[in-house]
Protein backbone atom coordinates (compact mmCIF):
# COMPACT_ATOMS: atom_id res chain seq x y z
CA UNK A 1 0.00 0.00 0.00
CA UNK A 2 1.33 3.28 -0.67
CA UNK A 3 0.20 7.26 -0.46
CA UNK A 4 -2.88 7.84 -2.62
CA UNK A 5 -2.54 11.45 -2.50
CA UNK A 6 -0.10 14.22 -1.78
CA UNK A 7 -1.72 17.19 -1.46
CA UNK A 8 0.38 20.35 -1.73
CA UNK A 9 -0.88 23.82 -0.59
CA UNK A 10 1.08 26.28 -1.98
CA UNK A 11 1.20 28.54 1.04
CA UNK A 12 2.03 32.56 0.99
CA UNK A 13 1.92 33.80 -2.51
CA UNK A 14 4.67 35.77 -2.16
CA UNK A 15 7.50 33.09 -1.35
CA UNK A 16 9.80 30.80 -3.18
CA UNK A 17 8.02 27.86 -2.91
CA UNK A 18 6.59 28.07 -6.17
CA UNK A 19 10.32 28.58 -8.10
CA UNK A 20 11.43 25.34 -5.67
CA UNK A 21 8.04 23.20 -6.76
CA UNK A 22 8.56 24.11 -10.36
CA UNK A 23 12.18 23.30 -10.41
CA UNK A 24 10.97 19.50 -8.63
CA UNK A 25 8.10 19.24 -11.79
CA UNK A 26 10.86 19.55 -14.10
CA UNK A 27 12.88 16.51 -12.80
CA UNK A 28 12.58 12.44 -13.53
CA UNK A 29 11.47 12.00 -10.08
CA UNK A 30 8.29 13.86 -10.86
CA UNK A 31 7.29 12.13 -13.44
CA UNK A 32 6.76 9.01 -11.42
CA UNK A 33 4.51 11.11 -8.33
CA UNK A 34 2.36 12.99 -11.08
CA UNK A 35 -1.04 12.18 -10.68
CA UNK A 36 -0.64 11.60 -7.11
CA UNK A 37 0.09 15.28 -6.62
CA UNK A 38 -2.80 17.54 -6.04
CA UNK A 39 -2.20 21.20 -6.15
CA UNK A 40 -4.11 23.76 -3.81
CA UNK A 41 -3.77 27.25 -4.62
CA UNK A 42 -4.98 30.14 -6.84
CA UNK A 43 -4.32 28.78 -10.45
CA UNK A 44 -4.22 32.39 -11.99
CA UNK A 45 -1.67 32.81 -9.82
CA UNK A 46 0.85 30.04 -10.14
CA UNK A 47 0.47 30.52 -14.08
CA UNK A 48 1.53 33.86 -13.16
CA UNK A 49 4.64 33.02 -11.66
CA UNK A 50 5.55 29.88 -13.81
CA UNK A 51 5.32 32.65 -16.78
CA UNK A 52 7.63 34.88 -14.95
CA UNK A 53 10.03 32.14 -13.75
CA UNK A 54 10.11 31.10 -17.35
CA UNK A 55 8.57 27.44 -17.22
CA UNK A 56 5.76 26.26 -19.03
CA UNK A 57 3.19 23.26 -17.45
CA UNK A 58 -0.10 22.91 -18.14
CA UNK A 59 -2.67 23.06 -15.34
CA UNK A 60 -6.01 20.92 -14.73
CA UNK A 61 -7.80 22.79 -12.69
CA UNK A 62 -10.15 19.49 -11.13
CA UNK A 63 -13.16 19.54 -8.71
CA UNK A 64 -12.72 15.95 -7.03
CA UNK A 65 -9.25 14.00 -6.31
CA UNK A 66 -10.49 11.06 -8.63
CA UNK A 67 -10.48 13.76 -11.66
CA UNK A 68 -6.33 13.90 -11.54
CA UNK A 69 -4.57 12.62 -14.59
CA UNK A 70 -0.95 11.93 -15.89
CA UNK A 71 -0.85 14.82 -18.54
CA UNK A 72 -1.08 17.46 -16.29
CA UNK A 73 -0.53 19.58 -13.68
CA UNK A 74 -3.56 19.15 -10.77
CA UNK A 75 -5.21 21.62 -9.36
CA UNK A 76 -7.70 22.21 -6.59
CA UNK A 77 -8.37 26.13 -7.37
CA UNK A 78 -8.69 28.22 -4.30
CA UNK A 79 -9.54 32.10 -5.23
CA UNK A 80 -6.71 35.05 -4.96
CA UNK A 81 -7.49 38.60 -6.11
CA UNK A 82 -4.34 39.43 -6.55
CA UNK A 83 -2.45 42.13 -9.16
CA UNK A 84 0.80 41.90 -8.07
CA UNK A 85 3.37 38.58 -8.00
CA UNK A 86 6.56 38.29 -6.52
CA UNK A 87 6.35 41.53 -4.25
CA UNK A 88 6.63 42.47 -0.30
CA UNK A 89 4.68 40.12 2.18
CA UNK A 90 1.58 41.43 3.82
CA UNK A 91 -2.02 40.79 5.62
CA UNK A 92 -3.66 40.51 2.33
CA UNK A 93 -2.75 36.63 1.75
CA UNK A 94 -4.41 35.57 5.21
CA UNK A 95 -7.94 34.97 4.38
CA UNK A 96 -6.23 33.16 0.70
CA UNK A 97 -4.11 30.88 2.88
CA UNK A 98 -6.40 30.07 5.27
CA UNK A 99 -8.93 29.01 2.96
CA UNK A 100 -6.04 27.03 1.47
CA UNK A 101 -5.53 24.98 4.29
CA UNK A 102 -9.00 24.59 4.99
CA UNK A 103 -9.39 22.84 1.42
CA UNK A 104 -6.73 20.89 1.90
CA UNK A 105 -7.77 19.39 5.72
CA UNK A 106 -11.72 19.11 4.47
CA UNK A 107 -9.97 16.34 1.97
CA UNK A 108 -7.72 14.75 4.55
CA UNK A 109 -10.34 13.83 6.96
CA UNK A 110 -10.85 10.21 7.53
CA UNK A 111 -7.97 9.35 4.66
CA UNK A 112 -4.76 8.12 6.14
CA UNK A 113 -3.40 7.46 2.81
CA UNK A 114 -3.33 11.09 1.97
CA UNK A 115 -0.20 13.60 2.90
CA UNK A 116 0.26 17.50 2.94
CA UNK A 117 2.84 19.21 2.11
CA UNK A 118 2.02 23.15 2.72
CA UNK A 119 4.35 25.61 1.62
CA UNK A 120 5.90 28.25 3.81
CA UNK A 121 3.82 30.65 5.50
CA UNK A 122 4.72 34.58 6.94
CA UNK A 123 4.80 34.72 10.90
CA UNK A 124 3.82 38.02 11.37
CA UNK A 125 0.92 37.98 8.84
CA UNK A 126 -0.51 34.76 8.43
CA UNK A 127 0.09 33.25 11.93
CA UNK A 128 -0.51 36.70 13.24
CA UNK A 129 0.96 36.03 16.79
CA UNK A 130 -1.98 33.53 17.72
CA UNK A 131 0.38 30.64 16.87
CA UNK A 132 3.54 29.80 17.35
CA UNK A 133 3.75 27.97 13.85
CA UNK A 134 2.27 26.06 11.69
CA UNK A 135 2.29 23.26 13.54
CA UNK A 136 0.31 24.63 16.37
CA UNK A 137 -1.93 26.00 13.72
CA UNK A 138 -2.67 22.40 12.02
CA UNK A 139 -2.87 20.80 15.47
CA UNK A 140 -5.50 23.44 16.52
CA UNK A 141 -7.53 22.88 13.08
CA UNK A 142 -7.67 18.95 13.63
CA UNK A 143 -8.43 19.10 17.67
CA UNK A 144 -4.89 17.45 17.78
CA UNK A 145 -2.60 17.30 21.01
CA UNK A 146 1.15 16.70 21.88
CA UNK A 147 2.40 17.39 18.53
CA UNK A 148 5.81 17.40 17.92
CA UNK A 149 8.37 19.35 15.56
CA UNK A 150 10.84 16.50 14.19
CA UNK A 151 13.44 18.30 11.10
CA UNK A 152 13.94 14.80 9.76
CA UNK A 153 17.37 13.95 7.95
CA UNK A 154 18.39 10.62 6.72
CA UNK A 155 21.71 11.01 8.82
CA UNK A 156 20.53 13.24 11.97
CA UNK A 157 17.47 14.16 12.56
CA UNK A 158 16.47 16.83 15.10
CA UNK A 159 13.37 18.12 17.71
CA UNK A 160 12.88 20.83 19.67
CA UNK A 161 10.75 20.63 23.00
CA UNK A 162 9.82 23.89 22.47
CA UNK A 163 9.23 25.31 19.35
CA UNK A 164 8.56 28.84 17.74
CA UNK A 165 8.84 30.18 21.35
CA UNK A 166 11.29 33.51 22.57
CA UNK A 167 13.92 32.33 24.46
CA UNK A 168 13.01 34.42 27.48
CA UNK A 169 9.90 31.97 28.20
CA UNK A 170 12.08 28.70 26.97
CA UNK A 171 12.74 27.07 30.92
CA UNK A 172 9.29 27.81 32.29
CA UNK A 173 7.69 25.33 29.15
CA UNK A 174 10.15 22.65 29.81
CA UNK A 175 8.74 20.06 31.86
CA UNK A 176 9.52 16.47 32.37
CA UNK A 177 6.15 15.37 30.96
CA UNK A 178 6.95 17.31 27.49
CA UNK A 179 9.76 15.95 26.97
CA UNK A 180 8.58 12.40 27.24
CA UNK A 181 5.75 12.91 25.07
CA UNK A 182 8.20 14.46 22.42
CA UNK A 183 10.40 11.04 22.93
CA UNK A 184 7.72 8.58 22.64
CA UNK A 185 6.50 10.32 19.61
CA UNK A 186 9.50 10.23 17.87
CA UNK A 187 10.39 6.62 18.32
CA UNK A 188 6.63 5.57 17.46
CA UNK A 189 7.24 7.86 14.20
CA UNK A 190 10.92 6.05 13.48
CA UNK A 191 8.90 2.51 14.43
CA UNK A 192 5.86 2.80 12.59
CA UNK A 193 7.61 4.73 9.15
CA UNK A 194 11.32 3.38 9.10
CA UNK A 195 11.28 0.16 11.06
CA UNK A 196 13.71 1.18 13.55
CA UNK A 197 13.95 1.78 16.88
CA UNK A 198 16.53 5.00 16.96
CA UNK A 199 18.73 5.86 19.43
CA UNK A 200 18.36 9.51 20.68
CA UNK A 201 20.50 11.95 22.38
CA UNK A 202 18.99 14.72 24.53
CA UNK A 203 20.67 17.85 25.17
CA UNK A 204 20.65 19.90 28.29
CA UNK A 205 19.34 23.28 28.63
CA UNK A 206 21.97 25.52 29.90
CA UNK A 207 25.69 25.89 29.09
CA UNK A 208 28.13 23.05 29.75
CA UNK A 209 24.65 21.76 31.24
CA UNK A 210 25.21 23.32 34.76
CA UNK A 211 23.60 26.91 36.48
CA UNK A 212 24.84 28.75 39.36
CA UNK A 213 21.40 28.18 40.84
CA UNK A 214 20.83 25.56 43.41
CA UNK A 215 18.82 23.81 41.49
CA UNK A 216 18.98 23.52 37.12
CA UNK A 217 16.75 22.65 34.51
CA UNK A 218 18.75 19.22 34.40
CA UNK A 219 18.27 18.34 37.49
CA UNK A 220 14.76 19.04 38.01
CA UNK A 221 13.35 18.14 34.61
CA UNK A 222 15.89 16.68 32.04
CA UNK A 223 17.35 14.32 33.88
CA UNK A 224 14.38 12.56 35.84
CA UNK A 225 12.71 12.69 32.21
CA UNK A 226 16.07 10.79 30.73
CA UNK A 227 15.27 7.90 34.02
CA UNK A 228 11.82 7.49 33.14
CA UNK A 229 12.33 6.52 29.83
CA UNK A 230 15.79 4.57 30.61
CA UNK A 231 13.68 2.38 32.94
CA UNK A 232 10.44 1.80 29.77
CA UNK A 233 13.86 0.44 28.04
CA UNK A 234 14.17 3.80 25.17
CA UNK A 235 17.35 4.14 24.01
CA UNK A 236 18.18 7.31 25.55
CA UNK A 237 21.14 8.50 26.45
CA UNK A 238 22.29 12.41 28.10
CA UNK A 239 21.97 14.83 28.91
CA UNK A 240 24.80 16.50 26.59
CA UNK A 241 25.93 20.12 25.98
CA UNK A 242 25.21 21.24 23.65
CA UNK A 243 28.25 23.59 22.69
CA UNK A 244 30.51 20.45 21.66
CA UNK A 245 27.75 17.65 20.82
CA UNK A 246 27.47 17.89 17.36
CA UNK A 247 31.00 17.07 16.29
CA UNK A 248 31.36 14.32 14.25
CA UNK A 249 32.40 11.58 16.84
CA UNK A 250 29.09 12.60 18.96
CA UNK A 251 26.36 12.60 15.99
CA UNK A 252 27.85 9.13 14.26
CA UNK A 253 26.53 7.27 17.41
CA UNK A 254 22.97 8.61 17.01
CA UNK A 255 19.61 8.98 15.02
CA UNK A 256 17.93 11.74 16.52
CA UNK A 257 18.50 14.94 18.92
CA UNK A 258 16.20 16.52 20.59
CA UNK A 259 16.96 20.13 22.14
CA UNK A 260 15.22 22.27 24.86
CA UNK A 261 14.33 24.91 22.38
CA UNK A 262 14.06 25.88 18.51
CA UNK A 263 17.78 27.07 17.54
CA UNK A 264 19.40 25.14 19.71
CA UNK A 265 19.22 21.94 17.18
CA UNK A 266 17.98 23.75 14.10
CA UNK A 267 21.20 25.57 13.77
CA UNK A 268 23.18 22.88 13.62
CA UNK A 269 21.48 20.66 11.73
CA UNK A 270 21.08 23.42 8.60
CA UNK A 271 24.41 24.12 9.00
CA UNK A 272 25.40 20.28 8.43
CA UNK A 273 22.94 19.52 5.85
CA UNK A 274 21.32 22.81 4.47
CA UNK A 275 18.16 22.34 3.26
CA UNK A 276 18.15 18.42 2.90
CA UNK A 277 16.19 18.22 5.92
CA UNK A 278 12.29 18.19 6.48
CA UNK A 279 10.03 19.44 8.87
CA UNK A 280 7.45 16.50 9.96
CA UNK A 281 4.71 17.44 12.34
CA UNK A 282 4.09 14.64 14.68
CA UNK A 283 0.90 13.50 16.63
CA UNK A 284 -1.50 14.57 13.98
CA UNK A 285 -4.18 12.10 12.67
CA UNK A 286 -2.37 12.21 9.26
CA UNK A 287 1.35 13.01 7.65
CA UNK A 288 2.21 16.68 7.27
CA UNK A 289 5.43 17.63 6.18
CA UNK A 290 6.92 21.21 5.22
CA UNK A 291 10.31 22.21 3.30
CA UNK A 292 12.79 23.14 5.67
CA UNK A 293 12.82 27.05 4.52
CA UNK A 294 10.58 30.22 4.80
CA UNK A 295 9.37 32.54 2.33
CA UNK A 296 12.60 33.85 1.41
CA UNK A 297 11.29 37.30 -0.01
CA UNK A 298 14.49 38.83 -0.62
CA UNK A 299 14.99 35.97 -3.44
CA UNK A 300 11.54 36.34 -5.32
CA UNK A 301 11.16 35.87 -8.76
CA UNK A 302 15.06 35.31 -9.49
CA UNK A 303 14.81 31.32 -9.88
CA UNK A 304 18.11 31.29 -7.75
CA UNK A 305 16.41 29.18 -4.45
CA UNK A 306 17.68 25.71 -3.67
CA UNK A 307 14.82 22.67 -4.20
CA UNK A 308 16.74 20.58 -2.31
CA UNK A 309 14.28 20.61 0.66
CA UNK A 310 11.23 19.62 -1.72
CA UNK A 311 13.10 16.52 -3.03
CA UNK A 312 13.97 15.53 0.43
CA UNK A 313 10.01 15.43 1.10
CA UNK A 314 9.52 13.23 -1.66
CA UNK A 315 11.99 11.02 -1.59
CA UNK A 316 11.01 10.29 2.12
CA UNK A 317 7.53 9.52 1.19
CA UNK A 318 8.70 7.16 -1.36
CA UNK A 319 11.08 5.00 1.38
CA UNK A 320 8.58 5.18 4.40
CA UNK A 321 6.50 1.96 5.34
CA UNK A 322 2.69 2.90 4.49
CA UNK A 323 1.56 -0.71 5.22
CA UNK A 324 2.71 -1.03 8.83
CA UNK A 325 1.49 3.12 9.22
CA UNK A 326 -1.55 2.19 7.93
CA UNK A 327 -2.18 -1.24 10.08
CA UNK A 328 -0.99 0.93 13.25
CA UNK A 329 -2.98 3.98 12.55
Amino acid sequence: MKVNKILIVLGEPQSTFSEILLKYFTSKEFSKNKKKIILIGSKILFQKQMRKLKFNFKLKTINHLKEATFKELNILNVNYNNKKIFSKISSDSKKYISNCFKTALDLIKNNKKILLINGPVSKKYFLNKKYLGVTEYISKKTKSKNQVMLIYNDRLSVSPVTTHLPLKYVAKNITKQKIINNIKQIKKFYYNFINKKPKIAILGLNPHCETIDKFSEEQKIIIPAIKYLKKINFKVEGPFSADTFFLKKNIDKYDVVVGMYHDQVLTPIKTLYNFNAINITLGLPFIRISPDHGPNNKMLGKNKSDPSSIFCAMRFIKKIRWNSYLKKA
